[in-house]
């Protein structure tokens, strides 16, 4: 009698326990807090690539503004027919919340696509539609995917005379970049001494000022901008603010990494901030340094560290701001690990080893960069906590996007809601849950 109790009474509490779980499982999450949302993009930046820009910015036990950013979770770049992103395809899951064919700008392949949310557009247009200020910041030019995904979709990367048309035609307020070449016609004369690239013979310069954009090229001109402008064009470059070139070809033929007239992404980005905090709107800004992906394509060290060292510098303007304006969330993540960069160690503190220049390749045949490109002596790091600096070459893997290792980074409002495991279709979801209160599962 006694063990038939036991066992009822086990029965009974198993089913009662079972319940409540079910219960509780099928109670609605707590609706995300609505704000605003800030995404940056620092293309083609894995994690070594931050180890690496950690060493030479703030040395190996410093801190950089993007280990700032509270919660992490890894990132799965693959797409719906490929195992590693590309930009445009990356940058098409990111702005839509979708698998999609790898060549996709906006689209799926070449056929027409469905956000996440159900619209037939992306989540900056569907922002702008609900009454959010937007902006693009890029340092390429105006059609990199990175960006141009949300506000223009096309059949294909290379259609650049009508994605741009739909960029400028689309309604985003703040729009900064390089690309003049693109939004001129053919043999017309930019600002920048080369003519224009349309065959479509339209001059979008001009049909942005008809739009009531105020039109600037270079820092200067758009620090000067009264701080409650509501559209602006920020043209600073023919095509990219920075030179993609490889080291040898940069000192060949004098040329510096970046446009010393154009602002730098954190300019650009504290720049788009100010406009936006000053409409008075909830808003979404996509911000991309562009540099540190086509760098890195080259196999240029030292242009991918510069890039990601300004990169930094843009994530504590955007930190500053959420300090400022809690009910902002700061969202980060790379596509792709471009060109497997790796920091190759030098395990010898003696001084002379750091102007001894490093071999040409490692020891499977791998490129390695020094300071100055190949065959040229390492780089040295920001001091340790024991004030030593340490010599480190620059190993790469190829000159392509490669599935690497990615992580996302999520602060401030509803950082928290970022998962461990993120998938590329979870940056959509998390700025959309931010803009709209309403999280996809």
């Amino acid at each position: 009698m006694k063990r038939s109790f036991w066992v009822l009474h086990a029965v009974v509490l198993a089913f009662v326990f079972s319940n409540q779980s079910v219960l509780r499982a099928q109670e609605p999450a707590p609706a995300p807090e609505k704000g605003s949302v800030i995404f940056i993009h620092p293309d083609g930046a894995g994690v070594s690539a931050w180890a690496a820009a950690r060493l030479l910015t703030v040395g190996p036990d410093g801190i950089l503004n993007w280990d700032r950013l509270d919660h992490m979770g890894l990132y799965r770049g693959h797409m719906k027919n490929s195992m590693g992103a590309t930009s445009h395809g990356g940058g098409t899951s990111h702005a839509f919340g979708v698998k999609v064919h790898w060549d996709s700008y906006g689209m799926d392949g070449t056929e027409p696509l469905t956000s996440l949310s159900g619209k037939p557009h992306s989540i900056l247009v569907e922002a702008q539609e609900a009454g959010f200020a937007t902006a693009l910041v890029n340092t390429g030019h105006l059609a990199e995917p990175g960006t141009g995904v949300f506000a223009a979709s096309a059949p294909a990367r290379s259609a650049v005379d009508e994605i741009t048309k739909q960029i400028i035609e689309g309604g985003t307020d703040i729009i900064l970049s390089g690309g003049e070449i693109l939004l001129l016609p053919q043999g017309v004369q930019g600002k920048f001494f080369f003519p224009g690239i349309r065959r479509d013979s339209l001059n979008l310069i001009e049909r942005a000022e008809e739009l009531g954009y105020a039109v600037v090229y270079s820092r200067d001109e758009l620090m000067a901008l009264p701080p409650d402008t509501e559209k602006v064009l920020g043209v600073f470059a023919a095509a990219h603010t920075f030179s993609d070139r490889s080291e040898e070809v940069l000192q060949e033929r004098e040329l510096s990494l970046y446009a010393h007239w154009a602002p730098s992404v954190a300019e650009m980005t504290e720049a788009a901030l100010g406009f936006l905090k000053a409409s008075g709107r909830p808003f979404l800004l996509v911000v991309e340094e562009e540099g540190s992906d086509n760098f890195a394509n080259q196999n240029n060290a030292l242009g991918s560290l510069t890039a990601l060292a300004r990169a930094d510098e843009a994530f504590g303007v955007a930190l500053d701001f959420v300090e400022a304006n809690p009910e902002t969330l700061l969202i980060t993540t790379a596509d792709s690990d471009a060109g497997g960069l790796e920091v190759y160690p030098i395990r010898d503190a003696d001084p002379l080893v750091a102007e001894k220049p490093l071999p040409v390749t490692t020891r499977n045949g791998g490129a390695l960069d020094g300071r100055n490109g190949t065959g040229t002596p390492p780089f040295m790091s920001k001091p340790d906590q024991f004030g030593e600096t340490w010599p480190f070459g620059i190993a790469w893997a190829s000159f392509d996007d490669n599935l690497g290792g990615m992580v996302a980074k999520a602060h401030g409002l509803n950082a928290h809601l970022l998962p461990k495991n993120v998938d590329n279709t979870d940056i959509y979801r998390m700025m959309y849950a931010t803009l709209f209160g309403v999280w996809f599962r």
